[in-house]
């Protein structure tokens, strides 16, 4: 472990971040590094328990909740979605990815559940930002690091549907849509809040205590500053332990709204390794579990998205590992990076977890230095 204290100083030494926090677990053997402080003034050393915005790495919970009333026979993989969301029941797709938004054509099926789960709705973003139907999905789909300025989740369905979708439904992966409208699926389908099912179906449970939408008043001590790098060198800050975690937004995004910390979201890294169950209790079937961390994309549909995969898959609500491009890529990896900073990843055939906690905020869809070092020597490690 004083390898990956030495690389997590690094970058804490050059600035990068103000502090990290990495975890690595091995069966039941679990080891923390934690490094630097809390905020760039350094009021507080980074510790164990500190809270952070998990950004998207909240998508394999919002995944793992969808499978939640799957199982339960109030959703249905491939069901249409319109049975819930039936603003989106005749949607438009553009007649080819760089088509004007007024050259349409209607969707050839509709979407369904498994559509949702697989990030091929339609909606989302590609490797090519500049396309007209991306530019329109721009004006609702803005940044999920900032959620207290979206609208309410009705109000925010009914403006998507006005947006045509870029590729026909289970066509093309596309990020970042469909886990906000797994969020809106999960509310409508089990008649309560995002917030309220996660906290009573998957944190309780867990032992989940320090994730949610929010971050009370009374753990806010814990809860680190966030920062975007500064156009002059350095870094500004973006929001802190008062700002937009001091309440529940109206959206509650699956896409990447919570707040948590290592231990919690080890609690549900934990889970999947043990084929959906935690301390006697069962959330998911192992067969649910194995589809989640499965890959479902067909090679020429990996291929096209490069920019946010690299070649890799995508099983529900994460990135499925299905080649060996670099040193931590092993065949069943699965998981995510946030935009906040943070990643973390399961190795099933190893029952490993390695997760990397920062905040400090990414500046495009490519993974940073510092999570690309973090990697190497967590694979390193765990390799033995």
């Amino acid at each position: 472990m004083n390898a990956l204290r030495d690389t997590l100083q690094h970058y804490v030494d050059n600035g990068t971040v103000p502090g990290a926090l990495g975890l690595l677990s091995t069966g039941d053997d679990v080891d923390v590094v934690t490094v630097g402080s809390m905020d760039v003034p350094g009021t507080a050393p980074m510790a164990r328990d500190s809270i952070f915005r998990i950004a998207s790495i909240t998508k394999p919970i919002a995944a793992a909740a969808v499978l939640m009333l799957v199982e339960e026979g109030r959703l249905d993989l491939d069901v249409p979605i319109e049975t819930w969301l039936p603003e989106l029941a005749k949607p438009d797709v553009v007649r080819t990815p760089d088509s004007p938004v007024e050259d349409v054509v209607p969707a050839a099926r509709p979407i369904t559940v498994e559509d949702l789960l697989t990030s091929r709705t339609g909606w989302g973003f590609p490797s090519d930002f500049g396309l007209p139907a991306v530019q329109a999905l721009f004006t609702v789909q803005k940044d999920g690091r900032a959620l207290q300025g979206w609208p309410d989740q009705d109000t925010w369905l009914r403006r998507l549907a006005e947006v045509p979708m870029l590729h026909q439904p289970g066509a093309a992966w596309l990020y970042g849509t469909s886990s906000d409208l797994q969020g809106i699926l999960v509310a409508r389908a089990s008649g309560r809040s995002f917030a309220d099912f996660l906290a009573e179906r998957v944190f309780e449970p867990l032992g989940m205590t320090d994730t949610a939408f929010d971050v009370p008043v009374a753990k806010r001590h814990r809860f680190t500053s966030f920062y975007t790098p500064a156009p002059e060198g350095g870094l500004q800050l973006a929001d802190g332990p008062a700002g937009e975690w001091s309440s529940v937004p109206r959206f509650q995004s699956g896409g990447g709204g919570l707040a948590s910390t290592a231990d919690d979201y080890l609690a549900f890294a934990r889970m999947l390794l043990n084929g959906g169950e935690s301390e006697g209790r069962r959330l998911l079937t192992p067969a649910s579990v194995a589809r989640m961390t499965t890959n479902h994309l067909t090679t020429e549909q990996r291929e096209k998205v490069t920019l946010f995969l690299e070649g890799q898959g995508w099983g529900y609500g994460g990135q499925v590992d299905v080649t060996s491009a670099d040193p931590w890529s092993i065949p069943g990896r699965y998981g995510w990076v946030g935009g906040t900073g943070t990643t973390a990843y399961i190795v099933p055939s190893r029952g490993t977890a390695a997760i990397l906690l920062t905040q400090v905020g990414m500046e495009s869809p490519t993974p940073t230095p510092l999570m690309r070092d973090f990697w190497r020597s967590a694979a390193a490690i765990q390799a033995g």
